[in-house]
């Protein structure tokens, strides 16, 4: 069975999407719809902007799913998904792609999400960490042990690789008890802020109200969402998940190991970067991966 998976903030690079818009009609006319509904053009920083210009949660995020999306829709007849997944904004991608929200829906939403995480940001300066070498649970314990700070696992990425986010003095904390734990490596990222953490707060109550604003579908085949990890074709249900995916944790691995357990031989990544294929292999090394960008 092919398992469709879109990529999250992270994958991008000048130049993406670029021979997407040269080469194919389709492409063109929906990167110019994009700049039309965000009101600047969007194409002008991702084919040639700086890398500056992308890490701006407010361009990033919008460029991703413009560039994973507009993928899926150029395929055709290859585009014949069994199951999706997203790695946190990457859901959004995968909901437009598997037909349960139109695409103008789901690029007004990821800018709207764009812009409520960077406002939250801003109101609590906060960070992340990515820890290596260390279980589940070693992180989790260790994360609850500090409670005069914000501090909660984030992304379940694969086996021994989880990420953390929190305050910055509650990330430097916990950083310091993972590496005296064991830990292979704790190392502070360069993002915006807390993202899947209860500083996310103001950005979900934010994009809460846009989310029941938008009419959802029944997508064509089951996502498998990061907050609940398991199949899903309810609208209602998807709905709630997308707004609690906020400040919930991306559990990446449990989703992949659902998808597997449900059926899932080939993983296919469609989008920038080849990150998720490299995490499908961590988690089991016996499924196919392959990639479009």
């Amino acid at each position: 069975m092919k398992a469709f998976v879109f990529p999250g903030q992270g994958a991008q690079f000048v130049g993406m999407g670029k021979d997407l818009y040269e080469t194919s009609p389709v492409a063109k006319d929906l990167f110019e719809k994009a700049n039309e509904i965000l009101g600047f053009r969007i194409t002008d920083l991702m084919f040639a902007g700086t890398d500056e210009d992308l890490r701006q949660t407010k361009v990033t995020q919008p460029a991703i799913f413009l560039h994973s999306v507009i993928l899926a829709k150029t395929l055709g007849a290859e585009f014949t998904p069994e199951m999706v997944a997203g790695h946190s904004l990457g859901e959004f991608s995968a909901l437009v792609a598997a037909n349960a929200l139109s695409f103008e829906d789901g690029l007004k939403l990821v800018y709207k999400r764009a812009l409520a995480m960077q406002k939250a940001c801003e109101l609590n300066p906060s960070t992340m960490a990515a820890v290596l070498g260390l279980s589940d649970d070693k992180v989790e314990e260790i994360c609850a042990t500090i409670t005069d700070e914000v501090v909660v696992p984030a992304n379940y990425n694969c086996p021994g690789q989880i990420v953390i986010s929190g305050t910055n003095a509650g990330i430097d904390k916990a950083c310091e008890l993972l590496k005296e734990a064991g830990a292979k490596r704790a190392l502070k990222l360069s993002v915006g802020g807390a993202f899947h953490s209860p500083l996310m707060n103001p950005a979900k109550e934010e994009l809460e109200k846009a989310i029941n604003e938008t009419s959802f579908s029944a997508p064509i085949c089951p996502v498998y969402q990061n907050v609940t990890t398991v199949a899903e074709t309810d609208p209602a249900n998807i709905k709630k998940n997308l707004i609690a995916q906020l400040t919930a944790p991306v559990k990446w691995t449990q989703s992949v190991e659902h998808m597997i357990a449900d059926g899932a031989t080939e993983f296919i990544e469609l989008g920038p970067g080849a990150v998720l294929q490299g995490l499908v292999k961590k988690i089991n090394k016996d499924v196919a991966t392959s990639g479009k960008q």
